[in-house]
């Protein structure tokens, strides 16, 4: 019988790992092979701790009146904030970090997605940066790029596009903007990882979001396509591309009942697979 080529004591260990993770969470992992492969390894190395971030947390607020989001209700008159007063904070943020020239810069670019990420839950050893903004879209995110100028990013994860895509916006210019987003990305930070990653489904008809009615006119079909374009994007700009809508979606191609607040934002299980699939994409460095 041939031996195996790891020691028993490691395997055991393995197993004891595997069996604290979800069987749901496996078998989405299933679903994206690199990344199964991936939670394997890691499940056989010493585990990764979760550590707070090391950046400020932007503060919580609704920066775009299009988005009707299920915030928090702490928000307090933060949540009158406009537009321009979230890229003054954000600027601050950013400029905080440059003066402190802080190693491992990774800069989280997007929505209220990527806004609500819980610090806590952040991979450490990093500087996190979180550049998310309510109801951001694409068109707003090249506008507002030069804000991290200062910044000198180890990795950048971007995820826009589902606000777009609620509001009708054509899927071609979304991946017009989403080129030109990644152009200056690597123009302006040329040293930095650039990681795109999928636009997540939607609950579909389990929604309770206050903007239900958008979300039924569009179908998840419709963000699986334009994420296979973003695959390509991926692909034609030599930068990573992390697919998270196996992860999130159930049998029928939406979101996970268990992993969100409304049908469209996440809970906390929802960012704690989110934050396994960026844990994994850092590993890969």
């Amino acid at each position: 019988m041939a031996r195996s080529r790891y020691p028993l004591k490691v395997v055991k260990g393995l197993a004891r790992r595997l069996q604290l993770v979800p069987t749901w969470a496996l078998l989405s992992l299933a679903m994206n092979g690199v990344l199964f492969v991936a939670v394997l390894v890691a499940l056989s190395q010493r585990p990764e701790p979760v550590t707070p971030s090391s950046s400020m947390r932007p503060p919580s607020a609704n920066a775009a009146a299009k988005e009707e989001s299920s915030e928090p209700a702490q928000l307090g008159r933060r949540h009158q904030l406009t537009y321009q007063q979230w890229l003054s904070l954000l600027q601050q943020e950013a400029d905080a970090i440059a003066s402190r020239d802080l190693d491992r810069q990774t800069v989280l670019l997007g929505d209220s997605l990527s806004l609500w990420f819980p610090p806590e839950l952040l991979p450490g050893y990093r500087t996190w940066i979180n550049q998310g903004i309510s109801g951001e879209t694409s068109a707003g995110l090249l506008q507002r790029l030069n804000l991290l100028d200062d910044l000198d990013p180890d990795v950048i994860f971007l995820m826009i596009g589902i606000n777009d895509l609620i509001w009708g916006v054509p899927e071609a210019e979304v991946v017009q903007n989403s080129r030109d987003i990644i152009r200056h990305l690597r123009r302006h930070h040329p040293q930095a990882r650039i990681v795109l990653q999928s636009i997540l489904p939607h609950g579909a008809e389990q929604a309770t979001w206050e903007g239900r009615e958008r979300l039924l006119v569009l179908p998840n079909t419709r963000i699986q396509a334009i994420n296979a374009e973003f695959r390509h994007l991926a692909r034609n700009y030599s930068i990573d591309y992390l697919d998270l809508y196996p992860l999130f979606a159930d049998g029928d191609g939406a979101l996970r009942a268990h992993l969100t607040t409304d049908g469209l934002h996440l809970n906390r299980q929802g960012y704690l697979v989110w934050r396994t699939a960026i844990a994994l994409t850092l590993q890969q460095d």
